[in-house]
């Protein structure tokens, strides 16, 4: 069955769905089967990897995963494509209430109505999924970071806890995974932040921490500036090679998790080692390029992944 609620292309995917499912409207109760392929459209529709990673996950995984990225699909758009901070700050105040109302067994938006499986089988905290909005919340009025450990508190928020839903539904939470885990999510977290800083500069947002771009003599007029040169280079080849760190410090998790999740690691962090690399490729220019990773790359690492779960071997970043 087609979901109700007609997926369409582009990022303003969630905020035209608001009009249907925002605060303020009177959604018609769609049935189970209705939100989860509303969940799976919205994921494959956002992530063009969705699909593809999907296949390194057993079948029965696959839905639940599905919802779990439509969830943060929500909270990310919701924070970031309204283009005020007073609206997303209300939006995710709007958000969190139905994360709340979810965890009562009350779950009404199409979202939470598929994720309230998700909640219950695998009996997932919701201090999780809380995290994430606090993170996106502090986006709204946090827009410098001074220091590394500063970011990295972000991260904890806004990242980490992804990694410990997957965890969460394996039933591994000894410290060290937990660990290798956030260690893999804020790496990827960095490397997109690495991808993305001319698009973040746009917002008014550096997420790279002073403490690091003033090592490189760069002041903040340079990074708002979206001109690249070559104090800035320098900075950001340092930051790439912190998030290399993070990345190749947490792959050592593939030799502990179940295989369909070493896979789903090994894609995940070859593919942000890659965008590392594509970054190097670029001399670390991001501000006048797009940095991408092609298709064939692409299904080069899923055939990786696929046959090498446990492989920790990375490639140095020079």
């Amino acid at each position: 069955m087609q979901p109700a609620l007609h997926v369409r292309s582009g990022n303003r995917q969630v905020l035209d769905d608001l009009k249907l499912y925002g605060p303020g409207s009177a959604p018609r109760q769609l049935s189970l089967t209705e939100c989860q392929a509303y969940c799976k459209a919205l994921a494959r529709l956002h992530y063009e990897n969705f699909s593809v990673a999907s296949w390194l996950v057993p079948r029965e995984l696959r839905q639940h995963l599905a919802n779990i990225y439509a969830y943060c699909r929500w909270s990310d758009d919701l924070a970031d494509e309204t283009g005020d901070s007073e609206v997303a700050t209300s939006l995710l105040a709007w958000w969190r209430g139905q994360l709340e109302q979810c965890y009562r067994g009350q779950a009404v938006h199409p979202v939470f109505v598929a994720l309230s499986q998700t909640i219950e089988k695998y009996e997932l905290s919701q201090e999780l999924f809380s995290k994430l909005l606090d993170a996106f919340l502090q986006d709204q009025t946090t827009k410098r970071y001074e220091s590394v450990e500063q970011l990295r508190e972000y991260c904890r928020g806004s990242a980490d806890p992804v990694g410990r839903i997957l965890l969460a539904m394996c039933n591994i939470d000894d410290p060290e995974s937990l660990r290798q885990s956030d260690s893999v999510c804020t790496g990827l977290q960095i490397a997109n932040f690495c991808q993305d800083m001319r698009i973040d500069s746009l917002r008014d947002r550096i997420y790279m921490p002073r403490e690091i771009w003033s090592k490189f003599d760069v002041d903040e007029a340079m990074i708002l500036s979206t001109k690249p040169n070559e104090k800035l280079k320098k900075a950001l080849k340092h930051w790439c090679q912190c998030s290399h760190q993070y990345l190749a410090d947490g792959l050592l998790l593939v030799k502990t998790v179940p295989p369909w999740l070493a896979r789903d690691l090994q894609l995940f962090v070859r593919g942000g080692l890659r965008i590392l690399e594509e970054i190097r490729r670029s001399d670390y220019d991001v501000w006048s390029r797009e940095i991408e990773v092609s298709r064939n790359t692409k299904l080069s690492l899923l055939c990786r992944a696929w046959l090498f779960p446990r492989s920790i071997r990375v490639p140095t970043l020079k």
